[in-house]
């Protein structure tokens, strides 16, 4: 049974749901296996729980200028 699992930070309900259906659609066409067989989680994780480069992500984005 294919897996495919998704952390992130708060996604609003049509997020996942559209995450949950694009990537099995994508999944499925490109394994040939169908999309029944594929299972989709989405682990949510607050930004400051989780880091890179010795910073918490709610710093990256806070100090994030594009």
């Amino acid at each position: 049974m294919p897996y495919i699992s998704i952390e992130s930070g708060i996604l609003t309900a049509g997020q996942k749901k559209e995450l949950i259906e694009r990537l099995t659609a994508t999944a499925s066409e490109i394994t040939n296996i169908p999309e029944q067989f594929f299972t989709v989680t989405i682990k949510e994780l607050p930004d400051e729980n989780f880091g890179i480069g010795g910073k918490s992500i709610d710093e990256i984005k806070r100090d994030y200028r594009p």
